[in-house]
């Protein structure tokens, strides 16, 4: 009888970790969205401790997220995890997970520790966690790396405490495909209690090993995969939650088991997380690659038009893709474009009908032609633009020669409106010098790209920026068939987000947290 894996993502906690810019809690929730229409068992939000921008995201997506559980992460320290129960207060449900190193060169070197000084500071946080909720996980980080004695004693002792999953990491991605069902076949055979919780895995992939040591460890028992959307996360990055879903989905046969995911809105998700993390997929990614379901091969697409199976082991379909593409005008009614957006996968919560179909009627008036990829950029951007906007632009305007351009601006902060005109060396730096003089906030941009969403001469130009202002990077986008617009609205985001970054930190002045980089005490 097949078994059910519990898919565990954590995107928005290790991915998220490792952006060049922190994603806003406004993006962090149109994520965790995602995340539940994909059908994630646990979805782990943040590290709550951290910061207040961290903390502020877990408990605002702790309220909102009902069908999957919320899970946030906790150095084995009791200030952490009061702080993670804190923030997960607003859930219905929710798991605390806390982590301790166990390999000897973790344990020595950067703990400075016993393995028995760390075994009982692991028994000990699992103990505190309980008194909040009975779903616990703990870690035993670089499990990979770990002698396979201590590391059964601690998952022995983990589950005594309370712990009712057991996470085993390999969390340097140094382990082969033998070696890690090893590690997790000894832990079935020698620790006396294991089944008394569930045991997880969760693989890096610095030798680009994740997913197959994750998938092995499946074989040998493990019944929970932590994984990234799109495979992001530290260096490499973590095991791809879609390669393990449609592996899992592909194999459900021979491997005995199967997951809870809808399949059919993987597409949508790595989209999604792709452009909020500013992360683009590299073309042969599986599963969701822009040439994971191209044939150039003259043989295969021989096959292809005799049979599809011939060289595809699952469709575009299966994931959510669709071959249609339907061509809209400025002469389509908000019916036609519910319709399509049913058609499409979107359910009626996922937009506002009014706010989208004015969109695609601006946009209609531009190009002529509206297809499914506008409609769905406009639904992305539109969510984007329902963030809380302290400064916007009303009105712009540029003019441009050989050697110098000249913008003028007119934006809002707040109840005050403010125009200010500037020259550059090109209209977006006249422009950028504008918003600048107008709020004030002094970025240095490290890095500009523009890419089309869509196809022809008359697609949507989107822009994305990343810039620092003090230590931290910002990721700002701006979607519009002209691009100076689009640059506008990308450093207006960013400025926003600096704006309510400054808010919460001011909300939160107050808290007395821990630094990440302090050592365990």
């Amino acid at each position: 009888m097949s078994e059910r894996v519990i898919i565990f993502d954590t995107s928005l906690r290790d991915g998220e970790q490792a952006l060049a810019a922190s994603l806003s809690v406004r993006e962090k929730l149109q994520i965790a969205r995602g995340l539940e229409r994909l059908g994630v068992d646990v979805m782990e939000v943040g590290f709550p401790v951290s910061s207040p921008g961290d903390f502020e995201s877990v408990q605002t997506i702790a309220r909102e997220i009902k069908n999957s559980r919320v899970c946030a992460l906790s150095r084995a320290l009791p200030h952490d995890i009061d702080v993670a129960a804190q923030a997960l207060s607003p859930a219905e449900q929710f798991r605390i997970h806390t982590f301790i190193s166990t390999s000897t060169i973790h344990v020595e070197s950067k703990l400075r520790r016993s393995f028995e000084d760390v075994l009982e500071m692991g028994v000990k946080a699992v103990k505190h966690a309980r008194r909040y909720t009975d779903d616990v996980e703990f870690s035993c980080e670089d499990a990979g790396r770990t002698p396979i004695d201590q590391l059964c004693r601690m998952v022995e002792a983990a589950i005594d405490a309370g712990a009712t999953t057991v996470n085993i990491p390999d969390t340097v991605g140094y382990t082969l495909t033998d070696e890690f069902s090893a590690i997790i076949s000894s832990l079935f055979n020698r620790v006396p209690n294991i089944d008394r919780s569930i045991i997880s895995v969760h693989c890096h992939n610095d030798l680009g090993m994740s997913v197959a040591n994750s998938i092995a460890a499946v074989t040998q028992g493990a019944r929970q995969i932590e994984c990234t959307i799109n495979g992001i996360g530290e260096r490499a990055g973590n095991c791809s939650l879609e390669e393990a879903a449609m592996i899992i989905h592909t194999r459900s046969k021979r491997l005995g088991v199967h997951t809870g995911i809808n399949h059919q809105e993987i597409a949508r998700t790595s989209k999604l997380v792709s452009q909020l993390c500013n992360m683009p997929v590299q073309p042969n990614k599986a599963i969701v690659g822009a040439n994971a379901f191209s044939h150039s091969s003259g043989i295969h697409q021989d096959g292809m038009l005799k049979s599809q199976n011939t060289y595809e082991i699952m469709t575009p379909e299966s994931i959510g893709l669709t071959r249609e593409k339907l061509n809209l005008t400025s002469r389509s009614g908000r019916h036609v474009i519910k319709d399509r957006m049913q058609q499409l996968g979107y359910s009626e919560t996922d937009y506002d009908l009014d706010k989208l179909y004015q969109a695609f009627l601006d946009l209609a008036d531009k190009k002529g032609q509206v297809f499914d990829y506008d409609l769905e950029a406009l639904l992305f951007f539109n969510n984007l633009a329902d963030e809380p906007q302290h400064y916007q632009i009303q009105q712009l305007g540029v003019q441009s020669g050989s050697e110098i351009a000249t913008a003028t601006v007119k934006m809002q902060l707040g109840q005050q409106e403010i125009t200010e005109a500037a020259t550059g060396n090109g209209p977006v730096d006249a422009i950028y010098q504008c918003i600048t003089r107008i709020t004030g906030y002094e970025l240095t941009i490290e890095k500009y790209s523009i890419t089309s969403q869509g196809e022809g001469r008359d697609a949507l130009g989107q822009v994305d920026i990343e810039a620092r202002w003090g230590s931290q990077v910002f990721h700002g986008m701006g979607l519009a068939t002209d691009i100076i617009q689009a640059s506008a609205d990308a450093l207006v985001h960013v400025i926003n987000s600096i704006y309510y970054a400054e808010q919460i930190n001011q909300k939160k002045q107050n808290t007395s947290q821990p630094t990440m980089e302090e050592q365990v005490s």
